[in-house]
């Protein structure tokens, strides 16, 4: 197909590609809201090492990022974080609306939290990373304060809306929606295409140059019904005809 040839399916069919585009994103929008909002909370912290230009020290660091976080997500300290909260929920389904990002590079640990009420996600993060500091440092103290870890809040952030993305899932859809009728549209076209109606169709059918065409024969006109011959008959007594 040339690119005229698009351009004539696209003219003739097009309605189909938007109409089937605006469905799409119509349901990818009421899906959207139809589920249940999940906000959630970030809450970042840092590991400093007591002797930060001891290189061993600092590599120790970054072994320990994976043990602080096993240690976040441990029965003994989430269930103080449920306790505190006054949440109705267990240790593991706690760790699950909690997600745990160590960061090698800067030494780093950020808690996500996610929960439908967006003040409860907030406190999660915040209240998880100050028990874990609390808990810390009481390890602390047991150890040589030149060989100590020292870990803080440095950052906490509002919640905000995690999901559903409507915007996204209703552009989406709209996209999704295009794609199926264009589809559409071109199979329709391929079902269509040994059918001739047009001039056009005989030459792309044949490659070929229409030269003319034959008009169409007007309609007989009906026979007219012949005329009934006129009857006579004679009166027997005056010899007339009526």
């Amino acid at each position: 197909m040339q690119l005229q040839d698009y351009a004539r399916v696209l003219l003739k069919r097009g309605w189909i590609i938007v109409l089937l585009a605006l469905i799409a994103a119509a349901g990818a929008y009421g899906f959207s809201k139809l589920q249940t909002p999940i906000f959630r909370a970030t809450v970042t912290l840092s590991t400093v090492p007591s002797r930060p230009s001891d290189y061993g020290q600092t590599l120790a660091i970054k072994n320990l990022l994976r043990l602080y976080v096993q240690q976040m997500q441990s029965p003994a300290l989430t269930q103080q974080v449920i306790d505190r909260l006054q949440l109705d929920v267990s240790p593991q389904k706690f760790v699950s609306q909690v997600n745990f990002n160590a960061d090698e590079s800067t030494l780093t640990i950020t808690l996500e939290a996610r929960h439908p009420l967006p003040d409860v996600a907030a406190k999660m993060a915040r209240t998880l990373a100050e028990v874990f500091v609390a808990y810390h440092n009481q390890e602390n103290l047991q150890i040589d304060q030149r060989d100590r870890v020292l870990v803080n809040i440095i950052n906490a952030t509002s919640p905000d809306i995690f999901s559903p993305k409507t915007m996204i899932n209703t552009l989406a859809g709209a996209v999704l929606g295009a794609l199926l009728g264009l589809i559409v549209v071109f199979v329709l076209e391929w079902l269509e295409s040994d059918i001739v109606r047009t001039v056009e169709d005989v030459e792309r059918v044949l490659s070929v140059t229409v030269l003319g065409s034959i008009p169409m024969m007007a309609t007989e006109a009906a026979p007219t019904r012949p005329r009934a011959a006129r009857v006579q008959k004679t009166c027997p007594h005056c010899g007339n005809p009526i």
